[in-house]
This record gives C-alpha cells, sequence and structure tokens, in this order.
C-alpha cells in the first residue's frame, strides 16, 4: 500500500535533515526521516525485514500498493507551513484510499498522534511503557514541544484486516535549532478481540 506513497507523495520534494545519519535528499528508495527513539535522539533506522519500515524507519517505504486513478496532487514546498498542510494531507489521501471501518481510523489516527507527539517531545511517555522504557521517558526530548505539528496523517491496513499502520507527516524544530518539515513516521499496530471488542496495539520497534 505505501510504497506507491512513498513515490508519489515525497518522491517529488527533497527532505534535507540535519542529523549525520540521515541521507541528505529524498530518493525513491530513502526517505530521510530522523525520529527520536527512545533514548530521545532523532535516529535513522534501515527498513524491516519484509522490506517495510518500521517506526523509526529512514526509509518510508509503505508496504502496499494502493488503486490509483488519478496523479496524487502536488505537494507543497518546504517551509509553506500551516498554509500547506491541507495539500499534504489530500495527497496522502488521494495515494492511499482509506480501507478501513471509519471508528478504527479514528481510533488509531488519535492513538498514531499521540504517540509521535510522546516519541518526538516526551510529552506523556509513560502512557506506553512498552514502547517508551524508564530510561527513555527521563531523557530529554529531541524536539522543542512548542515547534512541533503534525501536518498530515492517514491509518490503512497494513495487510490484513488485524494489522494497519499510521502514516504520519510532520515539522519540528531539533535541540540544535534546526526546523524542518515533511518528516514521516509510521507507527504499526495489530488487533487484539477480547470479549468481542477489538483493541489496536502499538508495536514496539524492536
Amino acid at each position: 500500500m505505501l510504497s506507491t506513497l512513498a513515490f508519489a507523495l515525497v518522491g517529488i520534494v527533497l527532505l534535507a535533515v540535519p542529523h549525520g545519519q540521515a541521507p541528505p535528499a529524498l530518493t525513491a528508495s530513502s526517505t530521510a526521516t530522523p525520529r527520536p527513539a527512545t533514548s530521545a535522539r532523532p535516529t535513522a533506522a534501515s527498513a524491516s525485514a519484509g522490506g517495510r519500515p518500521t517506526v523509526s524507519a529512514a526509509a518510508s517505504t509503505p508496504s502496499t500498493t494502493p488503486a490509483r486513478s488519478a496523479p496524487a496532487p502536488a505537494l507543497p514546498p518546504h517551509g509553506e507551513g500551516i498554509a500547506g498542510d491541507r495539500a499534504i494531507q489530500e495527497a496522502l489521501e488521494s495515494a492511499w484510499p482509506a480501507d478501513l471501518p471509519a471508528a478504527d481510523e479514528r481510533e488509531l489516527l488519535a492513538t498514531g498522534r499521540a504517540l509521535l507527539r510522546a516519541d518526538a517531545t516526551g510529552v506523556d511517555r509513560a502512557q506506553w511503557p512498552h514502547l517508551f522504557s524508564g530510561s527513555g521517558q527521563g531523557l530529554a526530548p529531541a524536539f522543542a514541544t512548542g515547534r512541533f505539528r503534525i501536518q498530515a496523517a492517514i491509518a490503512r491496513r497494513d495487510g490484513s484486516p488485524d494489522k494497519a499502520v499510521v502514516h504520519l507527516v510532520w515539522a519540528g524544530m531539533d535541540r540544535g535549532g534546526t526546523f524542518t518539515d515533511l518528516r514521516i513516521t509510521d507507527w504499526f499496530f495489530t488487533r487484539t478481540t477480547t470479549k468481542g471488542a477489538g483493541t489496536w496495539t502499538p508495536q514496539s520497534r524492536t
């Protein structure tokens, strides 16, 4: 679903990142995606063994191929600010049509947004102790809360009805004072059913 998205959405822009581990520019197979890990600093990790990126992936290569009837809308230039966020959201939705029940999508988006904020800024990490260790919670956040912004987000299936991924595009200023936008992070979820009720659980990075 997401491989075409990566090509169509971010393959047309440069994603310059100030951190040494990430590539300086976006290519069809590599998206610079510095992401604060449990050590609370941006990192660039490789894709998973199945070819899909994890939440810490520097290469955002979605795992499934969406049906596309028209080219995705053009993205705004870097630095466009809030005014450009709608275009990013429309590009995501055009490249990857909705495929989850509305209630599941709302739940996944709310949790995915909260997880990204916790990961990037340190806010409310204690809500997910299995994702953010005690040592990670105590470290300084990698990004300033006041300059953190989620530009767009979608939640879609990840190969089966009981797996999903929340794909987020965001902007932030790191501890070095460098602000960059069009960052990409994926959070992966699995659904478990207990007494007929399904619950989406975010997956650990390891």
